[in-house]
């Protein structure tokens, strides 16, 4: 009898779930292994056949796509690390309970993170534009303007400081709530012992919030491998190739030039790559730098 009830609750409770992991097959599963298995497809459009590794050695040939890597990795090795320090920063100045107006400035900085990718894209376009009202305000101060949208570098710049400006105060929060746990008595009794702000934060702060530190890092990482939205609405992905990341390059292959689903699967797979890679090394580091 009381193996009957046991079955019983296991029925139920794959019954109970099997809504959902149907859903999860049909929409995140059954995609995941339909594009692993396009990534061995070559033609064009629904015209394709079994290519074998042939999209694996054009990758190599493919001059756009080594572009977009190395634009995709610049923006990942200069904005991620500066905007987890400012996050840090940030989220360290705006624990203090002796700040007057933190409330605020923690709405303040982390209202980007709701507003529409679009939205801030395009506003972000035309205040640096030509005759926006950054390089009107340059001129005003007696500076030369910055052509932020034609040159490669400044356009580089721009997309950095867009992502940096929506997406740190989305990393402060994590670090304000793991703040927040700490005792404040281990504070007061390092403040007692003589020990200085700046000690105080790199032997207290930091080795307590590593943890949070290395998830941010993480979806940081994954985010910015993704990056489309902020090069397409801003810079479409110029000037001259300059801004063009791994996402773009996907949306390019699949609905603006000739269709090639296969390759640009293959592309796709670049980034899982990659975010499994980094991933995989993060979380290394992070345990070495727990036994030592």
């Amino acid at each position: 009898m009381a193996s009957r009830v046991v079955v019983r609750d296991h029925i139920n409770g794959w019954l109970f779930i099997a809504p959902a992991l149907i859903l999860l097959g049909i929409f995140m599963i059954y995609p995941i292994i339909w594009s692993l298995w396009m990534s061995f497809q070559t033609g064009r459009g629904m015209n394709f056949s079994f290519g074998g590794l042939a999209n694996i050695q054009r990758l190599f040939a493919d001059t756009v796509f080594l572009r977009a890597l190395g634009n995709t990795m610049i923006f990942l090795v200069v904005q991620v690390p500066i905007m987890i320090i400012l996050a840090l920063l940030f989220a360290v100045a705006l624990n203090d309970t002796k700040l007057w107006g933190r409330s605020f400035f923690r709405t303040a900085i982390f209202l980007p993170c709701v507003t529409s990718l679009v939205a801030y894209a395009v506003l972000f376009k035309s205040m640096f534009s030509a005759e926006g009202v950054v390089n009107a305000t340059l001129v005003g101060l007696g500076l030369d303007p910055v052509p932020w949208l034609t040159d490669p570098f400044w356009a580089k710049v721009l997309i950095i400081m867009a992502i940096t400006w929506r997406w740190t105060g989305y990393n402060m929060i994590f670090y304000l709530a793991a703040l927040q746990n700490v005792d404040r008595s281990i504070y007061e009794a390092a403040r007692i012992d003589g020990v200085p702000p700046w000690a105080r934060f790199l032997y207290i702060t930091l080795p307590m919030l590593k943890p949070v530190i290395l998830f941010t890092t993480v979806i940081s990482t994954i985010g910015t491998l993704q990056l489309f939205d902020e090069p397409y609405n801003i810079t479409q992905g110029g000037p001259s190739q300059a801004t063009l990341t791994l996402s773009y390059y996907i949306y390019d292959l699949t609905f603006r030039f000739m269709p090639s689903f296969g390759y640009s699967a293959t592309v796709s797979w670049v980034i899982v790559v990659l975010v499994g890679i980094l991933t995989f090394v993060q979380f290394l580091v992070a345990r070495e730098g727990r036994r030592a």
